[in-house]
């Protein structure tokens, strides 16, 4: 199983993206700097992802992009799919010529675990992912509260 960068990549803009639904479009630029991804990356990858029709374009001052479907709608499987990232566990791409050119020992382990590793990530949507932040952002906003409050008592 190869899950290259381009993979984990485009899953976390997504995830990115999806927090700021109905906030209205939201820039490549943000979400570089907030995610520490390249500009110049995320825009080949949001390239594909609306090829996919995963995300809309918004043009003009104040655009961005937006959701093309609901989060519940978009599953990791449909992310990393879109931006051409193979999930396959076989080395011969499914080919069947992983030996010699001909099929090896293993092929049908491999190939089985490519369908249970999409059928996983098939189960995953942004929702679920957007959702399982959401404790943990308000963990984080809870500690900043604290530290900032602490520096106040100090001064």
């Amino acid at each position: 199983m190869r899950l290259t960068t381009k993979g984990r990549f485009a899953v976390t803009a997504m995830i990115d993206l999806a927090q700021r639904h109905g906030e209205g479009p939201v820039t490549l630029a943000g979400i570089s700097d907030r995610q520490k991804i390249s500009l110049s990356y995320l825009e080949q990858l949001f390239g594909k992802l609306r090829r996919h029709a995963l995300v809309e374009s918004v043009r003009g001052p104040g655009g961005g992009y937006c959701l093309a479907r609901q989060m519940g709608e978009v599953s990791v499987a449909d992310i990393i799919q879109a931006v051409d990232e193979p999930i396959d566990a076989t080395q011969c791409g499914g080919r069947e010529n992983c030996r010699d050119e001909s099929r090896c020992m293993t092929h049908e382990l491999w190939t089985n675990l490519n369908a249970k590793i999409f059928e996983y990530l098939s189960s995953i949507t942004l929702e679920d992912l957007v959702e399982g932040q959401a404790p943990r952002n308000i963990a984080i906003l809870a500690d900043q509260r604290e530290a900032l409050q602490g520096r106040a008592g100090a001064a």
